[in-house]
C-alpha cells in the first residue's frame, strides 16, 4: 500500500521474517555462531531460546541459509506431533517415501549414514520446540543417539520460548537435557539497538531519508520494550496511518494511535513524545 508513497522497494516492517533485511543484534550473531560452531564440532543437541518476538524464526532461517551448502537439512516448523508422527516427518524430510513403522528407525539410520558418507551430514532444525511432547522429546533423544565411532549422525537444533527451558528442568527429562551441549539466549533490544534497527530496516527497504524523529524512536522503543515483533507492528501501523492521512511525514498522532492499537505494547498516557509518560 505505502511502498511507492514512502519510496520503499519492499515492506520494511512486515511480520514475516525476511532474511534480506536481516539486522543481526549481538544475541542473534552469538546464537548463529554458537550453532555453527556446535555443528562443526559434531555436537548432538543445541538449543536457542528467547521470548516471543525476539527473532528465533529469523535466526533459524539465517542458519538454514548458512548451513544448506554443506549439510542436509531437516526443518520442522510444527512440532506438535507424537513420537511416531515425528519419526515419519523426519523420514519424509530425508526422502524416505515408504514409511513403515517397524523399519522406520533403521531406514532413517541408513539415510543418515548415506548423508554422512557423502559429506553432507544431517542437521534437524525444530522451531517452536517448547510445544514438543515428552514422547517427541524421547524420540529426538533416541535419534540423537545414532552415531558412528567418532561422531553423531544427526545434529539437532531446538528453537523455543523460555517454557522450553522450564520443561527441560523436569527430572524425567534429565537424559535429554544432559545431551544439550551448547545453548544461546535471545533478548530484547536496548535503546540504541532499537534506533539502529528501525533505521537500518527503512534504508535496506529502499528509503534513504529518515522517517522517525529521535523522540519518536524513543517512544517506539519504550512502547515495544525492545521486542522486534512489536517494533514491526507499531512501525507498520504508523506508516499505514500516515499514508491514510496523505502525510509524507510521520506525525506523533500517527505513532500514538499505532501504539494504542498494538495489544502488547506499553501504552503512553499523553500524546506528545517528550511528555507522553508511560504506564
Amino acid at each position: 500500500m505505502y511502498l511507492d508513497y514512502f519510496g520503499f522497494e519492499q515492506y520494511p516492517f512486515a511480520l514475516t521474517p525476511n532474511t534480506a533485511l536481516f539486522f543481526g543484534l549481538s544475541p542473534h550473531y552469538e546464537a548463529i555462531q554458537t550453532v555453527m560452531a556446535g555443528v562443526a564440532l559434531g555436537e548432538g543437541v543445541l538449543k536457542v531460546t528467547g521470548e516471543v518476538g525476539t527473532g528465533k524464526t529469523l535466526v533459524c532461517r539465517m542458519l538454514i541459509k548458512q548451513l544448506e551448502a554443506d549439510y542436509s537439512l531437516v526443518y520442522l516448523p510444527n512440532p506438535v506431533l507424537s513420537g511416531a508422527e515425528l519419526r515419519i516427518a523426519i523420514a519424509k524430510e530425508l526422502g524416505i517415501e515408504q514409511c513403515q513403522q517397524h523399519t522406520l528407525l533403521d531406514d532413517i539410520q541408513k539415510k543418515l549414514i548415506e548423508a554422512k558418507q557423502s559429506k553432507r551430514p544431517v542437521v534437524a532444525l525444530i522451531d517452536e520446540a517448547q510445544a514438543l511432547s515428552d514422547e517427541a522429546l524421547e524420540t529426538l533423544r533416541l535419534l540423537g543417539n545414532l552415531e558412528t565411532e567418532d561422531s553423531k549422525l544427526m545434529h539437532l537444533v531446538l528453537f523455543g520460548q523460555p517454557e522450553l527451558d522450564a520443561r527441560l528442568e523436569q527430572h524425567h527429562l534429565r537424559q535429554f537435557r544432559q545431551r544439550i551441549t551448547f545453548s544461546a539466549t535471545l533478548r530484547s533490544m536496548a535503546k540504541d539497538e532499537c534506533f539502529a534497527y528501525v533505521q537500518q530496516r527503512t534504508m535496506s527497504a529502499g528509503r534513504e531519508e529518515e522517517l522517525f524523529s529521535h523522540h519518536q524512536l524513543v517512544a517506539i522503543w519504550r512502547a515495544s520494550k525492545g521486542v522486534p515483533r512489536l517494533v514491526h507492528q507499531i512501525c507498520h501501523k504508523t506508516l499505514l496511518l500516515a499514508f491514510g492521512d496523505n502525510s509524507q511525514q510521520v506525525l506523533n498522532r500517527h505513532l500514538y494511535l499505532a501504539i494504542k492499537d498494538t495489544f502488547d505494547a506499553t501504552k503512553p498516557i499523553f500524546k506528545y513524545p517528550v511528555l507522553w509518560g508511560w504506564k
